[in-house]
């Protein structure tokens, strides 16, 4: 275009501003209404500008298409003036690219051989750089963005993410509930009619779309748990030493126990970890119901050696183990006959809003032993991320072993489960004790981080066998 006594050409557009490029280089910010009424302006014609390289695009590709790229332009360079860029004054040009003893074809053959490609593609990449530039030689099929959402208007689009977000909470509907849903939001805010909806088989593969990996006409207890996740990059609990943090929680163990009655109930689980040694210091079972007393004897128990049982087998037994027992026996004339877990007395537990753990009686029991009380955030399990994850391993290595078990989910239980149970809850306690020992010493480290922490601090060598 002719403006301010010269052509320019418009090379950027922001808003209501535009960027000329001069014939000299020089560029200029105008506003398009100065633009359009300023002395002299007119769309001209003649020789078209070079082609600006799209350098905002070659900033936002991947490093290795870029480079890809780049190595492609060093080649045809080198086809087009015999030497690649960046060369040294005074290099030597090799006689199968020398323009003055090679023509452009024998050139484009000489690069073609040396590649292993064709002299066509050689030919196709020098034409692409001089009219786009380095862009001519990026693989194009790594910057085209394809929409998921196809032809949808993006007011629909907006309406459904939205309607999607709203469903997490909610019972568990239909396809046909989120149209309604979809239909009546945009009517009520642009109107009857306004928007265009897709047919209705177009809507369906929308919403399918769109709710990929939601759960969204799935299970609700799937979906609250997938939108629980943590938003950013989670960061797991560390711990340096046996005792800085121990994490613990209560859940609803999946087998029916008797009680004196004879009646057959649900157990409760309550568990302290350690999170440095992932050692499970204490496990209390009680029935359904687990009260804050429950919890002050979990901490009863995480301070004192487990006794051996009768019927144990002696290789449960301290001294055949790995821990210090000469010396742990100087301490504590208990350890003699005390079974192979660590005592580990913890600076700090970490708990939820569970009304057992947030009782005057418990949080008094940690005052009276030194332990400092944190609680995790609402609806953050992964702030306990540690004693949740062994909830699972208990489940899958002991529970599913035992009569009465219920299985993990409604739709995963026995027919008439209650009437295979056959332990009590002394009787169920005494099996769990004697098996995570036996779990806890079992042969390797269930987890790699251990393996760090024996090798940065040989204290941790004494809690494992």
């Amino acid at each position: 275009m002719h403006y301010d006594s010269g052509e320019h050409q418009v090379v950027a557009l922001a808003g209501t501003s535009v960027r000329l490029k001069s014939a000299d280089g020089s560029e200029t910010a105008v506003l398009l209404a100065h633009l359009l009424g300023a002395p002299g302006f007119a769309v001209v014609d003649g020789e078209p500008f070079p082609e600006l390289e799209p350098f905002g695009l070659l900033d936002s590709l991947p490093k290795e298409v870029l480079a890809a790229a780049q190595e492609w332009e060093r080649h045809i360079v080198e086809v087009l003036t015999g030497l690649p860029p960046g060369a040294e004054p005074g290099t030597p040009v090799q006689p199968a690219y020398d323009p003055d003893l090679r023509s452009l074809g024998e050139r484009d053959e000489a690069k073609a051989a040396e590649l292993g490609v064709t002299s066509r593609t050689i030919r196709t990449r020098r034409a692409r750089y001089a009219e786009q530039g380095l862009w001519g030689l990026v693989d194009q099929r790594t910057t085209r963005e394809w929409q998921a959402t196809g032809r949808a208007d993006a007011r629909v689009v907006q309406a459904v993410k939205e309607a999607l977000e709203e469903e997490t909470l909610a019972s568990t509907g239909t396809r046909s509930r989120l149209i309604w849903t979809v239909t009546s939001a945009l009517e009520a805010t642009y109107g009857p009619g306004v928007v265009p909806l897709p047919g209705r088989t177009a809507f369906y593969r929308l919403i399918d779309t769109l709710s990929t990996g939601r759960h969204t006409f799935g299970s609700a207890v799937t979906r609250r748990q997938l939108a629980n996740r943590p938003q950013g990059p989670f960061t797991p609990t560390l711990a340096d030493r046996p005792g800085e943090q121990v994490q613990i929680d209560s859940t609803p163990l999946d087998v029916m126990v008797l009680l004196d009655s004879g009646v057959a109930v649900r157990a409760d689980l309550t568990i302290a970890v350690d999170v440095a040694t992932r050692t499970i210091c204490a496990a209390v079972l009680r029935p359904v119901g687990t009260k804050a007393v429950d919890a002050s004897l979990l901490l009863a128990k995480m301070l004192v050696p487990e006794p051996m049982r009768p019927g144990w087998s002696a290789a449960l037994k301290m001294s055949a183990s790995l821990l210090p027992h000469g010396r742990l026996m100087a301490i504590d004339a208990r350890m003699e006959a005390a079974a192979a877990k660590p005592v580990i007395i913890p600076d700090g537990v970490v708990i939820d809003g569970g009304r057992v753990f947030i009782s005057e009686t418990f949080t008094r029991a940690c005052e009276r032993l030194g332990i400092s009380v944190q609680r995790a955030r609402p609806n953050t399990p992964t702030d306990k991320a540690v004693v949740e994850a062994t909830f699972p391993s208990i489940n899958s290595q002991f529970t599913q072993f035992l009569a009465g078990y219920t299985g993990s989910k409604s739709d995963r239980r026995g027919h008439r489960v209650e009437e295979g149970a056959v332990w009590t809850v002394p009787e169920l306690q005494d099996l769990l004790d004697e098996w995570l020992i036996s779990w806890q010493h079992r042969r390797g480290f269930p987890h790699e981080r251990e393996h760090r922490f024996q090798a940065a601090d040989s204290r941790l060598s004494a809690v494992f066998s």
